[in-house]
């Protein structure tokens, strides 16, 4: 779609360049000058989406709690396991 955009605002420049009416040729090239725009922001849009992660890869706040409640439970049971360091004298 974007492309087809700019393939639009080079018909609409060749238009103005073309023409011999001041009127029809300063619509022309705003008509160009906004194609150019909106086709420019599709693309960049396009390669934003193609670079975003996928939403069901997101994690849920309920699942993130759960995460982090094993992770604690395996850090207090790896300190738990840990025997005290001998006194040095």
């Amino acid at each position: 779609m974007p492309w087809l955009l700019l393939l639009l605002a080079v018909g609409a420049l060749v238009v103005a360049f073309t023409t011999t009416s001041v009127p029809i040729a300063v619509v022309a090239l705003l008509l160009s000058l906004a194609l150019v725009v909106v086709g420019v922001l599709g693309l960049l849009a396009q390669r934003v989406g193609e670079r975003s992660r996928s939403e069901a890869m997101m994690v849920d706040p309920m699942e993130l709690r759960r995460l982090r409640e094993q992770a604690e439970a395996r850090r207090a049971a790896a300190a738990a396991d840990v025997p005290p360091a001998p006194p040095t004298a």
